[in-house]
């Protein structure tokens, strides 16, 4: 990650907002002019997706009601951070299998993103999972609320990429993934770190799974 060119200097900080998933403050920063400007920064734990691509070349997806956005969504398999101290590899394992009842012997660090820079912290570590084992959806964790009615599909990475840029996936998540996965891809996946690789972001929860 480069080095910031200026100093932006944290005058104060205030607290707004505390929910279930994430809090909001405000900061006044000063500007490299001298300025002081407030911010507005929702503080997110932080995520982790799975592209699961199996020996057939098909991505799954999972398709899952977004209330925000007020319809159903494509999306990678994917979970917060949200167990303490927990590996993000960690959590990248048990959100593949309760989600589509999968293991992988394979994964490798797909891509890190910031899904909103401009106003969270949110970071997204997407890994990419291959060797696939399946098993019995009996196993999966009991379902709640919008998971109730979540469904597991499977499609061919291209025609993933073709239905981003048709703009008919839309969660930025996934498309970023499914990009991620087809340059990759071309590159015979030489590029990838290892699944254990540096988060800067969130640098407690790199490193090997257990």
């Amino acid at each position: 990650m480069t080095a910031d060119r200026h100093h932006f200097e944290v005058l104060s900080s205030e607290p707004r907002f505390s929910g279930a998933v994430f809090e909001v403050r405000t900061d006044a920063v000063r500007m490299p002019d001298g300025s002081v400007a407030n911010r507005d920064v929702v503080i997110h734990p932080g995520a982790v997706a799975v592209l699961a691509l199996d020996s057939d070349g098909n991505v799954v997806m999972v398709r899952q009601y977004r209330h925000a956005v007020g319809h159903e969504l494509l999306e990678l398999p994917a979970g917060l951070l949200d167990v303490e101290g927990e590996p993000a590899l960690t959590g990248a394992r048990r959100e593949l299998f309760e989600e589509a009842a999968l293991a992988a012997g394979d994964w490798a660090v797909l891509l890190d993103m910031y899904n909103s820079s401009g106003m969270s912290d949110e970071a997204i570590r997407v890994y990419l999972a291959r060797d696939l084992t399946e098993f019995d959806e009996q196993d999966r964790f009991a379902p709640e609320h919008e998971e109730i009615s979540m469904t597991v599909e499977r499609y061919p990475l291209e025609e993933l990429v073709r239905m981003a840029l048709a703009g008919e996936l839309v969660n930025a998540t996934a498309v970023a993934g499914v990009l991620a996965a087809w340059a990759a891809r071309a590159d015979a996946w030489a590029g990838l770190r290892p699944a254990g690789a540096p988060w800067p972001a969130r640098p407690d929860r790199a490193g090997p799974a257990e």
